[in-house]
Parts: structure tokens; sequence; C-alpha cells
């Protein structure tokens, strides 16, 4: 068992050394199963590669098909048209708070967290500039919007992390709606007093904005209409949840067909985008063929993460392991959040960390499920959240992306983004179990 934990901190340190998890996986791999008795080339070319290719034939149609949706939205200038009317909404006046909803309006509506940073950091350095507030705290403000409760506990969500639990325990993707909605209120909350009292600390010490050497500018260009930009995000999160709202039974007898599933929210999305943008691609071809090609490197970084916890479910040790955290006392939705956590922690990764934890351990907690009388919405709800908690330690590529794209150092903004994206997170997940163990779901 020790070899395990070996592998996960080799991994954790050399990602965060600034090397490849499409490498660096397989590497690390191979330590667990020589520590684990496996031998190497089969560990490698077998159960490596089998865990690498599971995750991305299941998932490579939502991870390339949201790419293009991001690309398109971004090209069009439809994503930062929506992102200027929150922020005109909300007012500049409230500089912070306008970044975070203008981030989670793009999230909420199924565009790429890695898309929403590099459309919201030019209209947040230009609020910051006027609002006078340090361009240290970007960053944060931009990982609460798109990093946290859009991305895995508002119900209805179209981010993978709220996905992945459904082929585990049969639910939806507004399962559990009212822990979601609270857990989505605590990080909201807590991550803007958070924020707010950061500015306040920073301003007090006279540290204010100071202008880039290198001048960002948004794109030029007159942006499309919000209301017509909007379309196709609500023609995702809609149609997602449609059967849900109207109950699976009556939408199967209306529309003689079951739920409609992620993959057809997202081509109805690009269709839609396509056909209202059309005018605002020079070339449509090349607009989609670049969103296809950027989904690449991140389905190949998750696939790499679930690779190693393939090799990891298969040493002696890992029933050990298992043991452990699923004999943790009390309610079982702890042993679910501490194994998803971990893992989530250990890749880097939300959704490569929920994809090993509920790859081994799905069965599991659907059997804990029917013994404990808690029901598997819970179980899906906790785990989305529990995903977009140790995920975010500094060796994550949202993070490493988010701090390259705003300038910023882990010196000058990690702890922000630890705080908004990490610890109040966490804070959540734990309100979350106790509210299942009163049976608010």
């Amino acid at each position: 068992m020790w070899g395990i934990f070996l592998g996960l901190a080799l991994l954790m340190f050399l990602a965060y050394r600034g090397m490849s998890i499409i490498w660096v996986a397989p590497i690390t791999a191979l330590v667990v199963a020589l520590t684990g008795g496996l031998e190497l080339i089969p560990a490698y070319t077998d159960t490596y590669m089998t865990g690498f290719v599971g995750f991305a034939k299941s998932w490579f149609p939502v991870f390339m098909l949201g790419a293009i949706f991001g690309k398109i939205m971004d090209e069009t200038g439809a994503a930062r048209s929506v992102a200027h009317f929150v922020v005109e909404l909300i007012g500049k006046k409230f500089a912070i708070l306008a970044v975070v909803l203008a981030a989670a309006v793009l999230t909420y509506g199924g565009i790429s967290l890695f898309v929403v940073v590099f459309a919201i950091y030019p209209i947040a350095l230009a609020l910051y500039r006027e609002a006078n507030i340090t361009r240290r705290l970007i960053p944060g403000a931009i990982a609460l919007g798109s990093f946290t409760f859009t991305m895995t506990a508002l119900p209805g969500s179209p981010q993978i992390q709220n996905l992945i639990p459904i082929q585990y325990f049969g639910t939806t993707a507004a399962a559990a709606p009212v822990m979601g909605l609270v857990g989505a209120l605590i990080m909201l909350g807590g991550g803007m007093a958070w924020l707010t009292y950061r500015e306040k600390q920073y301003t007090a010490k006279g540290v204010v904005y100071v202008e880039l050497d290198k001048k960002v500018e948004e794109k030029e260009g007159k942006l499309p209409h919000w209301g017509l930009s909007l379309l196709p995000l609500l023609a995702v999160i809609v149609s997602l949840n449609i059967a849900t709202v109207m109950g699976v039974e009556n939408f199967t007898a209306t529309f003689g067909r079951g739920p409609i599933v992620i993959i057809e929210s997202l081509v109805l999305g690009v269709v839609l985008a396509i056909l209202l943008f059309w005018k605002r691609m020079p070339n449509v071809v090349n607009t989609v063929n670049a969103g296809a090609a950027g989904s690449v490197l991140a389905i190949i970084n998750t696939s790499a993460a679930v690779g190693f916890g393939a090799v990891v479910r298969a040493v002696p040790g890992f029933k050990t392991l298992t043991d452990a955290v699923l004999g943790i006392e009390g309610n079982p939705l702890i042993a679910e959040a501490v194994a998803v956590n971990i893992l989530a922690g250990a890749t880097g990764s939300a959704s490569g960390g929920m994809g090993i934890a509920l790859a081994a351990l799905g069965e599991n907690f659907v059997a804990l499920s029917a013994s404990s009388g808690i029901p598997l919405e819970a179980f899906h709800r906790i785990a989305s959240m529990s995903s977009g908690g140790l995920d975010t330690l500094p060796h994550n590529g949202a993070v490493l992306t988010l701090l390259a794209v705003t300038s910023m150092t882990h010196k000058d903004s990690y702890l922000d983004i630890f705080m908004v994206a990490t610890l109040i997170p966490i804070v959540s997940v734990i309100v979350g179990i106790i509210m299942a163990g009163f049976g608010i779901l």
C-alpha cells in the first residue's frame, strides 16, 4: 500500500514541477506496479492503457463537442457579449462580483473553464483598472466563477464534473438540487466574503491596480447582441434538464424516447451557435477544427490520470486502502468525499480524480446507498462537489493556466485561489453531508 502513496506523492511532485501528466502518469504508475508486484510492461500496455482508453472512449465526444462549442462562442464574440451584459447588469462598482458572475454564466452554459479564463480576463482587467483593485485578485475571482459552484454544485450543470456520477449512479444532472443550491450559495457567499476582505486588506496597505508592462486589450469589433449570444447557452442547459423538470416518465411518454444526454445537448448548442453567428466566423471549418484540436490535450491529460488509477486498482495494496476508506465510521458519504478529494488532489484533476474513485468504488457506494438508505442522488452530488476541493492544489492544470494568462505567480494569487476553490468548497461538502443525514436533498 505504501507504493500507492509513493506513486501519488511522486505524481503530485512532478506535476507541481511543471512536468506533463501525459508522461508523468505512466512513470508513476510503473512505480506503483513495481512496488505492488506487477509485471511492468503488462502493467503499462494492458492495465494502464485499458484505463486510459476506457475513459477516452466514454468521454471524448463530450470533451470534443464542449471544446468546439467554446471555440465558436469565443471566436464569434458571443461569450464576451454575455460577459459584458452581466458586467453592465451588476455595475462596475461591484467589479469583483461582476467578474465572478460573468465567469459563472459562461461556465454554467457549458463553456469549458479554460475558454472562460481567456474570455473573462480582458474584461476583468478593464474593470479592476477602473475600480483601482489590484490585479492579484483577478485569478481568485475567475476561479470562484468558473472552478467552483457552477462546475460541481449547481443542479443541471453541463460541466463534466457533474456528469461523470450519472453513469455510476443512474442519476440526472439535477441530482440533489437543494443540497447543490446550498453548496453553491456557500461557495459563492464564502468566496465573495474572502475576496472582499482581501480587497480591503490590499487597499489599506496601498496595494492597488498597477498597469501591465504589456497592456492586454479585448478583441476589436462589435459584439453580437447578448440575447442572441445567450441562446446557445440556454439551449444546452434546458435540453439537458428538460426531462428532469417534466419528469422522466412524462418526457418519455411525450417524446417516445429517454432523456436527452449531454452529447445531444452540446450538438444542439454547436449547431445553434453556428446558425446564429455564421457571418462572424471567417471560416467555419477552421473554427471547428481548432476547437476539436483543443479538446485532445484535455482528454489525454485526464485519461492519463485515469490510467494511473487503473494501475493503482490492480495492485494488492488497493484492497487495503479501499477497506480503510470504506471503513470510515459514520455516514458513508464521508468515505466518498475523502476518496474523491484525495484522488482529485493527487492527480490535479477534478474529473480525473472522480473518475478514478468512482470506477474503483462506485459499486461499493451503490451497495452502501442500499444498505444505509441514503439516496444515490446524495452520492452523486457529494462526489461532484468533492471533486472540486483538493483538485485545485498548486499543480492543477487549470490553476497553472489561470496564473499564466493573468500574468500572476503562485505567490501573488494562489492563496485566494486556495480559499475560494479548495477550502470553502470542502466546507460546502461537509454541509452537504450533514444535510443528507437529515434527508434534505
